[in-house]
């Protein structure tokens, strides 16, 4: 290939290589299969990244960027609190399970943390990120309903988030073959849409009418 700065080889090492984790798995991110993935030379691989840890925090990090920037660019529209609350966790949900391998990829990378001090490090990075991301969002879509939350924003957060993720490992179980979610899981994801707005405005959780993968939920869902 032609002779490409430093600044722009950085970004293209690392989205071949997390084009090639999602496809084949954390393993096979070796530098000469990263090098073969991007047609490059393998010293460049273990130029730009000096370590595995460095590799691994790099695509970690590009994993985060992409879905909180999906979720940021979600519109949630003019509608009540909990329908706009609503709206963003689904965003949050195509990002995480919409693109083929990603979502196998940062399970692949949880299971390394739990043996390896390194990924550990990196994945703890990743949980801090997401839970202040999703503090923030939360916090300037109360505001912007002129709502003051019934418990601190990060602690609903965080409730929401771990339900999120065992969501999330629910559905790399029992996903179907065409990879779409199983039925449960989907009415699931709107009953902790329904309790994490009751979380945030005090009030009992109103179950939700069932909402499929994709279609617009009812107005007013969600409020207490």
């Amino acid at each position: 290939m032609a002779h490409v700065p430093a600044s722009e080889r950085r970004p293209q090492l690392v989205q071949a290589a997390l084009d090639l984790m999602a496809r084949e798995g954390v393993a096979a991110g070796s530098t000469r299969a990263i090098a073969a993935e991007l047609g490059v030379a393998q010293a460049t691989v273990h130029y730009t990244f000096g370590t595995k840890k460095d590799l691994y925090r790099a695509v970690v990090e590009q994993l985060t960027s992409e879905a909180i920037g999906q979720v940021r660019a979600a519109t949630p529209g003019d509608g009540p609190f909990g329908e706009q609350v609503r709206t963003l966790v689904y965003a949050l949900w195509e990002a995480a399970t919409g693109e083929e391998g990603r979502c196998v990829l940062l399970s692949e990378f949880g299971a390394l943390a739990m043996r390896d001090p390194d990924v550990r490090e990196i994945m703890l990075g990743l949980q801090r990120e997401v839970e202040g991301t999703a503090t923030e969002m939360l916090t300037a879509l109360a505001v912007a309903h002129g709502l003051t939350l019934a418990m601190p924003a990060r602690e609903i957060a965080v409730h929401f988030l771990s339900g999120f993720d065992g969501l999330t490992a629910r559905h790399l179980a029992l996903r179907g073959a065409d990879g779409r979610p199983e039925a449960d899981t989907l009415r699931t994801l709107d009953l902790l849409v329904a309790t994490t707005v009751g979380l945030c405005l005090g009030a009992p959780a109103v179950r939700p009418e069932p909402r499929w993968h994709g279609e617009p939920g009812p107005a007013g869902a969600g409020q207490g």
